[in-house]
């Protein structure tokens, strides 16, 4: 007879705190198995011609994941690690194990939903448990009596929000689960090049020289939060350029779920209490309220925010060069600030709010081409990619998504504004191209 257990399937939520899958599955009389494929689809081209997950970002994940299999074990559970297929992976656990239920993080793009829909064929008797589990605001506390109801401009949202909901508290600390519940099925990490790519050193230059993991993300608050208290600047240097500090940074942790959106928002207001309460502590909150708002504008839309023509259904006379997308990608415009920051992104897996902003106005405005190319080209290239926020983005500057002003950036002013010396730009492109 097979031994039954309960699986936490573990995705964008890599973190043993404040993790509600997690906590869950520690609640049932049942040992608990931790699972995570590394699915090879997650590192294939795609038809935009990139890869799905470039090295930067798969650096950033394995790091994540060696940290929460070490965790998991200082709570008697152990993380299986595969790279094949994921559901490939249940089925040979399901050969292996009566799988009573598996504990996840709700997920309702169409990739995640269809993957999960087939490994529930796999599994017909396992019961499915998911919780939404990556929100500021959690989807039964909003203001909103369905998601259908979500308001098209941010502003609308985010103050209805703060006025009518709160943000819950994190969860208890989790104890280790009792060690006959332990189930031996711990596997190695992958390295870079099981991946398919080579191994690199960070550049000096970036402005994101992190690891990933939840221990490193809680090293970066306390680093960012306590011991310099740079909190109580963010607003006033978040449009920053160069260096570690000119914002949080919290961004690529957040979007693996090696901490959690609520976790931050309460050591904001540990901080607000015990050091100083101003418009730049604030606004690290108005910055995850925004992290929220594209989530629900995806929720909302569905797959529209991966079409054309965006929530708005707008028909514009899009390019799709070669040539334009080369010149873009290896920084080679008319525009300096454009380059420097595509080079920024090429080296490094990196790039600035401002920076992001001005190269995808420069892509899909000035040049009119496809924003969704540009769009995948940062899905492969960023540390801190989420699927909402990337593609939330890029609908919104691209004038098919949230934007009710529809902006277009003065590259030249933006450049002088933000890289007036022209530091930024001097640092990442030749001296003889600047």
């Amino acid at each position: 007879m097979k031994k039954e257990i309960n699986i936490v399937w573990f995705r964008n939520d890599l973190r043993v705190s404040d993790q509600h899958s997690l906590f869950a599955a520690c609640q049932e009389n049942l040992p608990v198995l931790g699972v995570y494929g590394l699915d090879p689809r997650h590192f294939e081209e795609t038809k935009y011609g990139f890869k799905k997950t470039e090295k930067y970002r798969a650096k950033f994940l394995l790091e994540s994941l060696k940290e929460l299999q070490e965790n998991l074990k200082q709570l008697n559970i152990n993380l299986c690690v595969q790279h094949q297929r994921t559901e490939d992976i249940f089925k040979s656990l399901n050969q292996e194990y009566s799988i009573k239920q598996i504990f996840c993080q709700k997920e309702w793009t169409q990739e995640e939903v269809n993957l999960q829909k087939t490994i529930a064929k796999l599994l017909p008797e396992t019961k499915w448990t998911e919780q939404y589990d990556q929100f500021l605001f959690h989807p039964e506390d909003i203001p909103f009596s369905n998601f259908n109801e979500i308001p098209e401009i941010y502003t609308e949202f985010r103050k209805s929000c703060e006025k009518q909901s709160q943000p819950r508290k994190t969860l208890a600390k989790l104890k280790p689960i009792s060690e006959e519940n332990v189930e031996d099925k711990s596997s190695k990490i992958p390295s870079l090049t099981d991946l398919g790519f080579e191994d690199f050193e960070i550049d000096s230059r970036s402005a994101f020289p992190f690891k990933g993991g939840e221990s490193q993300a809680w090293k970066r608050i306390n680093q960012y939060f306590w011991d310099t208290k740079k909190l109580q600047y963010y607003k006033k240097t978040r449009n920053g350029l160069l260096g570690q500090d000119y914002s949080s940074k919290l961004s690529a942790w957040l979007a693996n779920g090696s901490i959690s959106a609520t976790q931050i928002y309460w050591e904001v207001k540990e901080f607000e209490k015990e050091v100083k309460k101003n418009q730049d502590t604030y606004w690290l909150i108005f910055e995850l309220i925004w992290r929220d708002y594209f989530k629900y504008v995806s929720l909302k839309h569905g797959n529209k925010i991966f079409q054309l023509g965006g929530i708005l259904n707008k028909d514009y006379n899009w390019g799709n060069s070669t040539k334009a997308l080369n010149q873009w990608i290896n920084g080679q415009t008319p525009e300096p600030f454009v380059n420097a920051n595509m080079i920024e992104i090429l080296e490094t897996g990196f790039m600035s709010n401002r920076g992001r902003q001005n190269v995808n106005s420069y892509w899909a405005k000035e040049w009119k081409q496809d924003w969704r190319i540009g769009a995948a080209y940062f899905e492969a290239m960023l540390i801190d990619y989420d699927v909402h926020s990337n593609w939330g983005n890029w609908m919104y500057n691209s004038g098919v998504g949230n934007d009710p002003r529809d902006r277009k950036f003065n590259i030249k002013s933006q450049a002088d504004r933000y890289d007036s010396n022209g530091k930024f730009q001097r640092t990442w492109l030749q001296e003889s191209l600047f």
